[in-house]
């Protein structure tokens, strides 16, 4: 099997979810192709009784971009882990959007105040979602039915992290990775 990076390995178990699985699933999708870059999020979510984690490794090599999940079973009197790694060729890259927040712009770069958050979204073409809400006309004493705006939106993938919750490190390592993405994904 492919050793993957040390410092990629690092983040992995700095992620603390089930490192070996996911070391291991990257690995067999990686094969024997170099890594440019990388990037590691893990997030957690709470419902009211249980805690979910989701850990996302992206890997760029000098021809595909690799995406993989490891989330929590559906299961849940069963303990596992479930991971899918998807390739892209970079070459099927329609887009890559970073968005980023400055809370204080008109401080932005002195100090402590810079990106206090980012979104990085791709696209492939593979998925589309739909979003509908109530069209309105503006006025607020209006109770016509104008029926519906829908937004058909194409995002593959969208991975947010925010200083608050992930650090000021990790969104300087997304700004980082998104930036390389964009530069060779055409």
């Amino acid at each position: 099997m492919t050793t993957l990076p040390a410092d990629l390995c690092a983040a992995i178990v700095a992620s603390g979810y089930f490192p070996e699985f996911v070391q291991a699933t990257v690995a067999q999708a990686l094969g024997d192709e170099e890594v440019v870059d990388s990037l590691v999020h893990h997030e957690a979510t709470f419902s009211s009784t249980e805690l979910h984690r989701h850990v996302t490794v992206l890997v760029l090599t000098p021809t595909r971009f690799i995406v993989a999940h490891t989330d929590d079973g559906e299961h849940p009197h069963v303990h596992q882990a479930l991971t899918t790694v998807e390739t892209v060729a970079l070459r099927h890259i329609r887009s890559v959007a970073l968005t980023q927040v400055a809370a204080q712009p008109e401080r932005f770069g002195r100090g402590r105040h810079g990106t206090s958050e980012t979104w990085l979204v791709v696209n492939w073409g593979a998925m589309r979602r739909q979003e509908a809400e109530p069209a309105t006309c503006g006025d607020p004493n209006c109770d016509a039915d104008h029926g519906y705006t829908i937004q058909d939106l194409a995002d593959d993938l969208t991975v947010r992290i925010s200083a608050a919750a992930d650090g000021e490190d990790a969104v300087a390592n997304l700004v980082r990775f998104a930036g390389h993405l964009q530069r060779v994904a055409v």
